[in-house]
């Protein structure tokens, strides 16, 4: 272990800089973009509540998303960027024209999409949400036509941010979500202060309540693609429509195929997923709450990391360089561990009570908090496996292999779905914080099995993984966040036995507050104690600012 570590230090020295910059640039972006998510998000349960109306609402604005997914938005986010930045290489204009080409036939993909989806939207509902008795079908189809027009933009969005990712551009394109987040909160705001309630008997067209919940939804991301325009021209970039063809446009449809049956099988999992969770009233809305804290960290930490090592990779792929794939790949590894882990041991510990303090307000209450949080508590363990199937999957995109990625969907979708229906069959019957916790528990198992896949066949296409190296780096934030946190908790222990506090959500407050600002420095401390290399640029950061001062 010794010898790999230290082969492997001055690696990871070498190419931390760059790739910490990249992602530095877009952490900020993304703290605000998620915070203000979260801030609508709270919003939302506290305007409509975690039970009937929380449920619809949710299973409607999943739709657009899910359908965006399956027309384009999953090519684009695993094929388009490998494809530009060898574009851009091989053409003698940068790759302009393939990347106008791909604005173009996006364009006109989503559109059509679009038009298809609202004709269907009755249909979607019943394919959805089934015979759930705990979901309204006629509130989830208005909400469906009004958000429906959203595929358009969230495609748009995807596609402007994979040609502004190729040519360098990460900033811009993290700080669009945050207009959105703006936009829905001043709904929200607008929708808690219209005089009386949403009728759902029976559900019309024409109510306020339901035109401004549900534009509102749709404006904010039209608001969030719309600034991606600007970004894009000030890169040099010239639109024009472009119907043409080239050989490499059948390059892009094999691995459209790949990646369109790799996003179906994921939609596949999504339908019996919702399918499952509206069996109790409240736990479709406590899922989708807990994935979204779930994401936070991921969001700010692991997709900055994946967003800016994608090109990277992909140029290493382009060059035929697997030692670079290789080196790549235990860098984004061990750095999601080192990243990921102590956040995954604060929502395990501290998950109760950051449900509580974030989603027990007006219509959720406590219960609904109290579901949201133990959903989150048992299920976190999933985060940093999330991280490295996402990561390994990039992998073969990158080296232009989209049906390893929709092989390996197939496995992690048959388990998914398995332990759905067991967590199903042993729940309670009407349970939903029961159920709810059973829905995160098969989420976050089937990444456990999808990255240990992942990792066993990326050994046999590439050879050697230094897998050892990865592992003895979980172990070890596995010790210091396991360390780091008994001793936040047992603090937080003493100090509310001393407060005496009995109301539940002021004691959520002050355990997250307590159990984050100590838990979260004394892990990472212990990291750099434990020489973890990674650690060292920031260490030697810190280092330079203490001899200044």
């Amino acid at each position: 272990m010794s010898e790999t570590a230290t082969t492997t230090q001055p690696e990871q020295q070498n190419q931390a800089p760059s790739v910490a910059r990249a992602s530095g640039s877009m952490a900020i972006a993304t703290i605000v973009s998620r915070g203000t998510g979260l801030l609508s998000k709270v919003l939302l349960i506290a305007v409509i509540g975690a039970e009937m109306l929380g449920d619809s609402y949710q299973a409607a604005s999943t739709l657009p998303t899910m359908i965006n997914e399956l027309l384009l938005g999953g090519i684009l986010t695993s094929v388009a960027i490998p494809l530009l930045v060898r574009a851009e290489k091989e053409d003698g204009d940068g790759g302009e024209s393939y990347a106008q080409w791909l604005i173009t036939m996006g364009t006109l993909i989503l559109g059509v999409g679009t038009v298809i989806a609202m004709a269907c939207a009755p249909l979607l509902t019943d394919l959805y949400i089934s015979d759930s008795e705990n979901a309204n079908p006629e509130l989830v189809t208005a909400f469906a036509y009004l958000v429906l027009p959203g595929i358009v933009f969230y495609g748009l969005t995807a596609l402007l941010s994979a040609v502004l990712n190729a040519r360098h551009v990460f900033g811009i394109p993290t700080w669009a979500p945050v207009l959105n987040n703006l936009v829905v909160i001043v709904v929200l705001v607008v929708y808690a202060l219209l005089p009386g309630e949403l009728t759902l008997n029976p559900v019309r067209m024409t109510d306020v309540h339901l035109l401004v919940l549900g534009l509102g939804t749709a404006l904010g991301v039209a608001v969030q693609a719309s600034v991606l325009f600007p970004a894009l021209k000030k890169t040099g970039f010239k639109f024009k429509w472009r119907f043409g063809w080239d050989s490499r446009l059948s390059e892009f449809g094999s691995l459209a195929f790949w990646v369109l049956l790799y996003v179906g099988l994921g939609l596949a999992s999504m339908t019996v997923l919702t399918n499952v969770a509206t069996s109790a009233e409240g736990t479709l809305t406590a899922f989708n709450y807990q994935w979204l804290i779930a994401q936070v960290p991921y969001g700010v930490l692991g997709v900055s990391l994946l967003t800016a090592l994608m090109p990277k990779m992909s140029r290493a792929a382009a060059n035929g360089d697997n030692e670079s794939i290789v080196r790549d790949l235990l860098f984004g590894n061990r750095m999601s561990a080192i990243l990921l882990m102590p956040f995954s041991a604060l929502m395990t510990v501290s998950g109760l009570a950051i449900g509580l303090a974030a989603f027990a307000w007006g219509n959720s209450g406590v219960d609904g908090g109290t579901r949201i949080g133990l959903a989150l508590a048992l299920s976190a363990f999933g985060l940093v496996p999330y991280a490295v199937t996402l990561l390994q999957l990039r992998v073969f995109y990158a080296m232009k292999d989209a049906r390893t990625p929709t092989l390996i969907q197939a496995l992690i979708v048959a388990v998914r779905i398995g332990l759905l229906y067991l967590f199903l069959a042993v729940s309670t019957p009407g349970d939903a914080s029961q159920l709810a916790v059973g829905v995160s528990l098969a989420m976050s198992l089937s990444f456990v099995f999808g990255a240990i896949v992942g990792q066993v066949w990326l050994r046999i296409r590439l050879g050697r993984l230094r897998t050892g190296f990865t592992i003895w780096t979980v172990c070890l934030t596995v010790v210091a966040s396991s360390l780091a946190f008994a001793v936040a908790k047992g603090v937080n222990w003493l100090v509310l036995g001393a407060l005496g506090l009995e109301d539940p959500v002021i004691s959520a407050w002050v355990e997250v507050v307590l159990v984050t600002l100590i838990g979260l420095p004394l892990a990472f401390g212990l990291l750099a104690a434990f020489r973890v290399p990674e650690m060292k640029p920031a260490i030697d950061k810190i280092n330079r600012l203490v001899r200044r001062r």
